[in-house]
């Protein structure tokens, strides 16, 4: 054999077997976001699973062996999201999959994780067809279901005088359960609600203007607003600008989470009833307020929603993988039914095993502007449990396994 052959045949080898003895040095897992079209939302995703990976790890790992997070952007298009899960699986060596926010690439993950047999923690998609209409046995989620937190908006704005609604939300899965939930729950606390004005902006391209313009034509007692981001600051301004908001309740979900409260500086609603993470406000030597310390301490930032659920989604599967005893995709599948992770910022946390879906809960309060900013105040942490379905609804949505 020529020195030329054998040391080619010696790099073929040395590139098959390079996967391998990888994964023998670390346990993988990976990662798929939208780390460029939604960095406001991702980037401190991230920092918080790579805080609790330095934790971890300095604490021995998972199974002995140091846990390592492959991250991979899928640019928001579902196709390429699936894409890259299957590449992670088969070439990195991946254990399961994690990540996204964005509802639609969630759902398409799951289909493709049902599909394969892969293990897929859905850690901030809000779609509820997510663990209920289109659960599966190998879909897991993270974050508080959009049911429960509309569910929490709903059950504030019941007290009120307010009879006729406009909602506006994102024309996609997220937002028409967003808004299917809100009417659900408030007209069945109270029956003479009405709704008069719903609008469907495409996402991320909202006509702040003509929105506001029909919002406006429809003479509300109150709104419900479920747009984020680029959206919900051009809704702000165009409202505020038009009086749109001026003696009228207003229930935002996820407005308060600093991701797209921050951003409006003082130009931030004052007011409304909303969902969101009053970081700012928690108590030193609580877990909430260790979080925000060490998260501050590690990357210099404030701490955001997403650093949050990036932390626990590092926490969880830690423990999911420990409790198995085993790297096997099927046995952390059965490992996440009913597994309680002790030690997050919240406490304890458990995905409960008739929907995989974690006990993760929601800050509500009031928007306010202090020292120039958007802030939460009269805050409450509220448990999901009062907010869910029966178990027997929950039973009846979920396709037969």
């Amino acid at each position: 054999m020529t020195l030329i052959r054998r040391t080619v045949l010696g790099m073929i080898a040395a590139t098959a077997l390079a996967p391998a003895a990888m994964a023998q040095d670390t346990i993988k897992v990976g990662e798929i976001n939208h780390y460029k079209r939604m960095a406001a939302f991702a980037e401190p995703y991230k920092k918080g699973i790579e805080l609790a990976l330095s934790e971890i790890n300095a604490d021995g790992g998972v199974l002995g062996k140091p846990l390592e997070f492959v991250f991979r952007d899928d640019q928001g298009d579902p196709a390429e999201a699936v894409k890259i899960a299957e590449e992670l699986m088969t070439r990195e060596g991946a254990v399961m999959f994690t990540g996204t926010i964005l509802s639609h690439v969630g759902l398409a993950l799951s289909s493709f994780a049902a599909e394969k047999g892969y293990l897929y923690l859905a850690s901030e998609p809000l779609a509820d067809s997510l663990v209920w209409n289109s659960g599966n046995p190998w879909t897991f989620r993270l974050r508080a279901s959009t049911w429960v937190q509309a569910a929490m908006l709903a059950e504030e704005a019941a007290k009120t005088d307010a009879i006729t609604y406009a909602t506006i939300a994102p024309n996609y899965a997220y937002g028409q359960d967003a808004v299917n939930a809100f009417k659900e729950n408030l007209q069945r606390l109270k029956p003479e609600v009405e709704f008069v004005a719903e609008q469907w902006p495409a996402l991320f391209n909202i006509d702040a203007g003509a929105e506001v313009q029909a919002i406006e034509r429809a003479k509300p007692d109150a709104i419900y607003n479920v747009t984020f981001g680029s959206d919900l600051a051009k809704l702000v301004r165009e409202g505020g600008d038009r009086g749109l908001f001026d003696g009228r309740s207003v229930y935002g979900l996820l407005t308060g989470e600093p991701e797209y409260l921050e951003p409006l500086g003082d130009e931030a609603p004052e007011g409304w009833y909303v969902t969101g993470f009053p970081w700012y406000a928690f108590d030193e030597g609580t877990p909430a307020g260790t979080f925000v310390a060490a998260y501050e301490a590690a990357t210099g930032e404030t701490p955001k929603i997403g650093s949050l659920v990036g932390y626990m989604t590092a926490q969880s599967i830690a423990a999911a993988i420990n409790t198995a005893g085993s790297t096997d995709g099927d046995a952390i599948r059965q490992a996440f039914e009913d597994l309680t992770v002790d030690d997050t910022p919240i406490g304890a946390l458990t995905y409960r095993a008739i929907d995989n879906q974690s006990t993760l809960g929601a800050w509500v309060g009031t928007t306010a502007v202090e020292d120039g900013k958007g802030v939460m105040v009269d805050w409450e942490y509220k448990d999901p449990a009062p907010y869910m379905p029966s178990d027997e609804d929950i039973t009846a949505m979920r396709p037969a396994e």
